[in-house]
């Protein structure tokens, strides 16, 4: 099968336009993951580019299929100018990375922790994985491989995290959807959670 990256990254251009920045991170004994910066209006986008290049295997499986399997990019959308928050980068990586790293299969309804903050001084330490198919549309492969799905990011301060995995993924972005919540304030404080 062709290499996928170049249609992954010519899907985020005509979804997002051309990137204003890129920085790319290898971790031992894992394929190099990119990082793409969008800026459109106020708002600035990082999307992952090298995490679908191969499809994530079920950590269980004794041989992983090199062609079957799904496949993902991750995409985190902020308000530009309130943070500093191309710090993300390095952190959004080490996401890409984990299911070579870890053998994640990530999902949406999923929780990622990165182990600290997101970016300096942010409020928030994991994020929550969200459904694709709204900001860039999901890209098609060649049978018998699974498509390309781009992943939202939904950062979750440490007492959401902890709420959603009592209560789940829906209930949390109930809470947020009925509290007026701004997921792309990179500042905001946890939604009530009582």
């Amino acid at each position: 099968m062709a290499d996928v990256l170049p249609l992954v990254e010519a899907r985020l251009r005509s979804a997002l336009g051309e990137p204003d920045a890129r920085a790319a991170v290898t971790f031992l004994g894992t394929d190099r993951i990119e990082v793409l910066r969008f800026t459109e209006g106020d708002v600035v986008r990082y999307a992952t580019l090298g995490m679908s290049a191969q499809p994530m295997a079920d950590p269980t499986a004794v041989l992983a299929d090199p062609v079957k399997g799904p496949r993902a990019e991750l995409i985190l959308s902020v308000r530009l100018g309130v943070a500093d928050t191309d710090k993300v980068l390095r952190p959004l990586a080490v996401l890409a990375a984990s299911p070579q790293v870890e053998g994640l299969i990530v999902a949406p309804g999923a929780s990622l922790d990165v182990g600290g903050a997101l970016w300096p001084g942010a409020p928030f330490t994991s994020v929550l994985v969200a459904e694709s198919g709204g900001l860039v549309d999901d890209l098609e492969l060649d049978a018998p491989a699974d498509p390309v799905r781009f992943l939202p990011l939904l950062p979750m301060t440490p007492n959401e995290a902890a709420w959603k995995r009592v209560h789940g993924a829906g209930a949390l972005q109930e809470r947020w959807l009925n509290g007026g919540t701004d997921l792309r304030d990179p500042l905001r404080r946890s939604v009530p959670l009582d």
